[in-house]
């Protein structure tokens, strides 16, 4: 593990260079040497009363100064005392439509002198630097990784979108209400599959703790230098950890919870989230690991151009489990329960992991304040529990 461990404690990175502490300006030197260097920077930034991400130039662009409030079906922007660049959870938008775009074109088709010709839509190329992603988010990537990468099967537009991608986080020093990424293994600290790691630390200066976690991630950390860590800043990175890790706004008990969901198709508790549920699909569309797409041919209006286009659709949706007949799951409580057995535990079998991060972002935008975190407790309290436990 190259990386803070699940207990929190920071590790000099490999290769013998230790820890930097950087500047603001070394942050913005950072991004400056990443678009040198021909990759478009995506980072969060502040957009329509909401942190999103996007291309981004330079510091200028973070959302400094700015926090979020997160609560079941409520989320608010709220100006710090400080003029933090990370100091906030996680928004509306993942990282995920840069690497499965929310609607891509798959082919065009075109009648040239009685001819149909048809021309495959070439994958797209696009050096990209993720900078200041949470570990939560990191961690959906790897899973998108493991779905739509790593097969087979796997998609070429997504395979060509992933490829070199420089990879930054931005560990967690303070948790949110609907965050539960220590449950799920996959935050505060950042596992797995980043170049670089910061920790954002405030009192006594504003300034950065870096280590790299590549080879590719080491080169950056030298070209942009900074001075070497010190104990004390160490020590504030590892407190800042340990304060996310103990304020978690919601927990999940993952214990037998997938034998739980599998073994309860008929449990009231589908019955009654499904009373509560609106079938909007939100829950979904913020999900940084949901996959699921359908797609579409249409033609313009003289029939001489033909386009088929893959876009995102949700398991939520009436139509999405439609065959000969009519769709497989007619009812509500049949598509919630479909949404939460496949992302907590069929998942696994599958893919080997869990399709859930802990983000909370399907607690913060569902409209109806449902929380996977309760729904799945109430599920599991059904299983019986091993004699001599409580």
């Amino acid at each position: 593990m190259h990386s803070a461990d699940r207990g929190g404690t920071l590790h000099a990175g490999r290769g013998g260079i230790q820890e930097r502490c950087w500047s603001p300006e070394d942050l913005d030197r950072l991004i400056a040497l990443l678009r040198e260097d021909g990759r478009s920077v995506i980072g969060p930034t502040v957009r329509d009363d909401v942190i999103v991400v996007d291309e981004i130039a330079s510091t200028a662009d973070l959302p400094a100064g700015w926090t979020d409030e997160h609560a079941p079906g409520r989320y608010r922007l709220s100006r710090r005392d400080d003029a933090a660049f990370f100091g906030f959870g996680v928004g509306p938008a993942s990282y995920k439509p840069f690497f499965l775009p929310a609607r891509q074109r798959l082919l065009t088709a075109r009648r040239v002198d009685g001819t149909m010709v048809i021309d495959e839509e070439a994958p797209a190329t696009r050096p990209l630097a993720l900078l200041g992603a949470h570990p939560c988010e990191i961690a959906a990537i790897l899973v998108q990784d493991r779905v739509l990468g790593a097969s087979a099967f796997a998609d070429p537009h997504y395979a060509a979108r992933r490829r070199d991608v420089f990879v930054v986080a931005a560990e967690c020093g303070e948790a949110r209400g609907t965050c539960f990424c220590a449950s799920m293994g996959t935050g505060p600290g950042v596992q797995d599959g980043f170049d670089l790691a910061m920790m954002e630390l405030l009192e006594g200066g504003h300034r950065f703790v870096v280590r790299a976690g590549s080879a590719a991630g080491r080169a950056v950390l030298e070209r942009v230098g900074g001075a070497p860590a010190s104990a004390a800043d160490l020590a504030a990175a590892a407190a800042r950890l340990a304060h996310a890790r103990a304020t978690m706004g919601r927990s999940l008990d993952t214990a037998g919870l997938a034998d739980a969901l599998r073994d309860n198709p008929s449990h009231p508790r589908w019955d009654d989230v499904a009373a509560r549920c609106l079938g909007c699909a939100n829950c979904t569309l913020v999900c940084p690991t949901c996959f699921c797409t359908t797609v579409e041919d249409v033609t313009d209006l003289t029939g001489t151009v033909a386009e088929r286009v893959r876009r995102w659709d949700s398991c939520f949706t009436l139509e999405f489990s439609h065959v000969f007949g009519g769709p497989v799951r007619r009812s509500p409580a049949s598509r919630y329960r479909q949404w939460l057995t496949h992302k907590l535990s069929s998942w696994q079998s599958q893919y080997g992991v869990s399709g859930c991060v802990g983000c909370g972002r399907c607690i913060t935008w569902c409209p109806a304040g449902i929380d996977i975190t309760a729904e799945a407790a109430a599920i599991q309290a059904a299983r019986p529990r091993a004699e001599g436990t409580s």
